[in-house]
């Protein structure tokens, strides 16, 4: 409570010199944030602002669901109550990009637009004012540098996998990338031009590779240690970028490294279940989850169980499976104890009828965004191997994750990159992956249960796989070109 009243400056500050709309900022702006990162405390203060904004950017509805959603993982619910009971339609938030439509001047995503520059600037921001502290050891300062310049990584890879087509949709990468700041927006109005999606990739990887070098076994930050980047969820992070870009030998060695030396280990067989039910604490093999925000009693007010809880028959929330995800579970699987099935009364032939429908019990109570775990890293380095011609060990790999589920283990390597990626869907549906699996391997979108699209078939390649930037900031910045299409 007695940094409230720094918080709220520190988000006012950035938020009257936003990058992502260019502002100019407000007279006497500068002289507070000088008051306010003048010394380790402000920064640190800074610093967890920065974490609670960039949770609520990912955590956000328009986010959290987007990968799963477009790739066919799941559905809408029908209305609980009222004159419309019954009826299934999208959610208001996501109504736009859920048929390949969003439009640039109302775009779905404009707040994640621009929260995502905001965390930028503000990161921005940290990296300028540490290195000049006085009351800052070096390695306190090197620790709060590590972490603000991995959110600043993490914060343009996801504007790259969502504005920008996949690294392989060009032969060289040389399609359009994101804008990409590494100066903080202090005075006036800057015009940044977009990068080539090769160059933007290789600015990520830099910016974690430093990051890496500069993590110290110094911890600035109070709470839990699983809610704040450290050098394994870093690591985690450039494995994924890795994967992202097709560069094979890299992900593997960083996700093997991950698997091997982080200490981290993979949820037991007997524990999987369990592990997924706790209420308030994420499963064990977490390498980062954002921590939710709570008041000042310790409540959570909002979590990922607001998109897919589920607390009565009349008391549910806009997000379940589809059975195109349930129905890829062999009987045995463990995981597919994971689906609560629940009737719901459904307009059916315009007569109320009761329809099972499947939440998740990833996310009931107060769960928070799952931004890596380590089954991810097992399934980078399956098909990294896989790629590099190590298909024994890619198996290996994916059994791993197999038996772990009680799932039927393969035995054969012949269509070994189909199952890496079907098993990609199973293990990580509803953390945000599916969608971005299919385009970055070229596939098709294929949504068939409860599809209430105009569009539930898509195919690769499609100017619709990312979303316009939003008008208001191409409008200001005339250096900004916007996607095809829009």
């Amino acid at each position: 409570m007695k940094y409230s009243k720094y918080i709220t400056l520190f988000i006012l500050i950035f938020s009257l010199q936003s990058c992502s709309d260019f502002l100019e900022q407000e007279p006497g702006t500068q002289t507070s944030i000088d008051e306010l990162l003048q010394n380790k405390k402000g920064v640190i203060t800074s610093l967890t602002g920065l974490y609670t904004e960039l949770e609520a950017n990912v955590r956000s509805e328009r986010f959290a669901v987007y990968a799963d959603l477009q790739g066919g993982n799941i559905k809408f619910t029908p209305t609980a109550s009222g004159t419309n009971r019954g009826q299934i339609s999208p959610a208001g938030n996501v109504e736009q990009i859920y048929s390949f439509e969003d439009l640039a001047l109302t775009s779905d995503f404009k707040p994640f637009y621009d929260g995502s520059y905001d965390i930028i600037n503000q990161a921005n921001l940290i990296l300028e004012y540490t290195p000049v502290l006085k009351d800052a050891t070096e390695e306190e300062k090197k620790q709060i540098m590590a972490e603000a310049m991995t959110i600043r990584a993490y914060a343009h890879f996801l504007l790259a996998i969502v504005y920008s087509q996949n690294y392989n949709y060009t032969p060289d990468a040389s399609h359009l990338g994101i804008v990409y700041n590494t100066q903080s927006i202090k005075a006036g109005i800057q015009y940044p031009a977009r990068e080539t999606a090769a160059n933007t990739y290789n600015l990520i990887i830099t910016d974690l590779k430093t990051a890496i070098n500069n993590y110290s076994n110094t911890l600035v930050l109070s709470g839990p240690t699983y809610s704040y980047f450290n050098i394994n969820s870093t690591k985690a992070l450039l494995a994924r970028v890795y994967l992202q870009k097709s560069d094979w030998t890299n992900a593997y060695e960083t996700a093997n490294d991950v698997i091997t030396n982080s200490g981290v280990e993979l949820v037991e067989k007997d524990n999987y279940i369990p592990e997924w039910e706790k209420s308030d604490l994420p499963v064990s093999e977490i390498l980062l989850e954002f921590s939710i925000p709570r008041d000042s009693e310790g409540s959570a007010n909002i979590s990922m169980s607001n998109y897919f809880g589920y607390t009565s028959a009349t008391s549910y929330t806009k997000y379940v499976a589809s059975d195109d995800l349930v129905n890829l579970y062999e009987n045995s699987d463990l995981r597919k104890q994971l689906f609560l099935k629940q009737s719901l009364q459904t307009l059916v032939n315009g007569v109320l009828a009761p329809v099972n429908y499947n939440f998740t019990k990833k996310f009931q109570n107060n769960a928070g965004y799952v931004a890596f775990r380590l089954s991810e890293m097992y399934l980078i380095r399956a098909e990294a191997a896989l790629e590099t011609n190590r298909n024994d060990i890619a198996m290996e790999d994916i059994n791993i994750i197999r038996a772990r589920a009680n799932a039927t283990v393969l035995t054969s390597t012949a269509n070994l990159k189909e199952d890496i990626l079907l098993e990609r869907r199973k293990e990580l549906c509803f953390e945000g992956h599916l969608f971005f699996d299919l385009v970055r391997n070229q596939k098709d979108i294929s949504r068939n249960d409860g599809c209430i699209s105009t569009s539930c078939s898509m195919t690769y390649p499609s100017l619709k796989f990312v979303l316009p930037i939003p008008t208001f900031n191409t409008n200001l910045n005339p250096n900004l070109q916007q996607n095809d299409s829009y």
